[in-house]
């Protein structure tokens, strides 16, 4: 009986004693306090150093062509090929697409054989009109017969002249089946493919020029009043990690009622990779500010945090900060977390 007892026992006092080993109850403990900040030579310690700066606001902006076209037709016609597809780059007056030309061309022939047949009667009546002019001053004919002459070659004149018009209509006519494109650019789409029937005015191809590309943002009334034409302003393109000087190229002189915004246009310089559509921001003067900055090799980053090391009356102690924009020459702005005349030592 006795020794059924023990082994119970003896097995909850090894859990105990399992228990009490895990919460530390045999090992060393320290009692809860600030440790002592550690001592250091700051001879190497930098000031935070202050600087009034133009602060800029980030507006959403969007890449657009400045110099963009939609190629549609002006006849109603089969499609006959289509030498461009989308991403294509194309030259100003390069055959894009062909449509059916067959009774476009019978058309321009009967109007040149029209203008032929009304040729040959211009000659047969100006030679009439000669003799009777001739006839009439040797008092040969009277004067009715010399005026039906004059009236005859004036009304083949002008069914001559109205003639050349329709052969010059038919001729247009057989141009307007070969479309070519008006500028210099790329191909962005097409929307049409060979055998579908092109109607006048339906988009067939769309095309920008890559060199003629523009950002347009909507910025608010308070910043947009102080924009000037001309004005260069930095856009970041954050797709491409790149930033742009945009020149205003143009401010659109009446304000959404909705936004309260105006619409700004600043052309942007050439640049690879940069396309119709993509999303930009840019970076609108909005006044001056205070800032503080430091030198960006003495931040340390701690898994997501920031972290400087601050001299302060011979010992140096560890302090979170929040980060802002680089200030270029190795210098990086301190949102918070250190003030004016506080110094800051090398990372460790």
């Amino acid at each position: 009986m006795m020794n059924k007892l023990l082994l119970p026992l003896a097995a909850v006092a090894l859990l105990l004693a399992m228990m009490a080993w895990m919460a530390g109850y045999f090992s060393e403990k320290i009692e809860p306090g600030l440790a002592q900040p550690a001592t250091a030579n700051t001879a190497d310690a930098v000031e935070v150093r202050r600087e009034v700066a133009t602060f800029t606001e980030p507006v959403p902006a969007s890449v657009e062509a400045k110099e963009a076209t939609i190629i549609s037709s002006r006849l109603l016609a089969r499609i006959t090929s289509i030498n461009v597809r989308a991403g294509d780059y194309v030259e100003e007056g390069q055959l894009l697409l062909e449509l059916e030309q067959a009774d476009l061309l019978a058309r321009a022939q009967q109007a040149r054989d029209r203008v032929q047949s009304v040729e040959a009667r211009m000659r047969e009546a100006q030679q009439n009109l000669d003799r009777s002019e001739a006839l009439h001053k040797r008092g040969l004919i009277a004067v009715a017969a010399r005026d039906a002459a004059r009236a005859d070659a004036a009304a083949l004149e002008a069914d001559l002249s109205s003639a050349r018009q329709s052969l010059q209509e038919a001729e247009a006519a057989v141009g307007f089946s070969e479309i070519r494109s008006p500028i210099a650019g790329r191909v962005v789409d097409r929307f049409a493919e060979p055998g579908d029937t092109a109607s006048p005015g339906a988009k067939l191809l769309s095309l920008y020029n890559p060199f003629s590309l523009w950002v347009e943002a909507r910025v608010r009334e308070q910043l947009a009043l102080s924009l000037e034409m001309g004005q260069t302003l930095t856009v970041e393109v954050p797709s491409l990690g790149k930033t742009l000087d945009a020149r205003i190229e143009e401010i659109v002189p009446a304000a959404d009622p909705g936004s309260r915004s105006f619409l700004v246009k600043a052309v942007l310089p050439s640049e690879k990779n940069l396309l119709p559509g993509m999303y930009a921001r840019m970076l609108v003067p909005a006044g001056e500010r205070v800032r503080m900055l430091v030198p960006a090799d003495r931040v340390a980053q701690v898994g997501q945090l920031d972290v400087v090391w601050v001299a302060q009356e011979g010992t140096v102690v560890r302090r979170f900060v929040r980060l802002g924009r680089p200030a270029g020459q190795d210098m990086v702005e301190v949102v918070s977390g250190l003030a004016e005349g506080e110094r800051v030592m090398p990372r460790p």
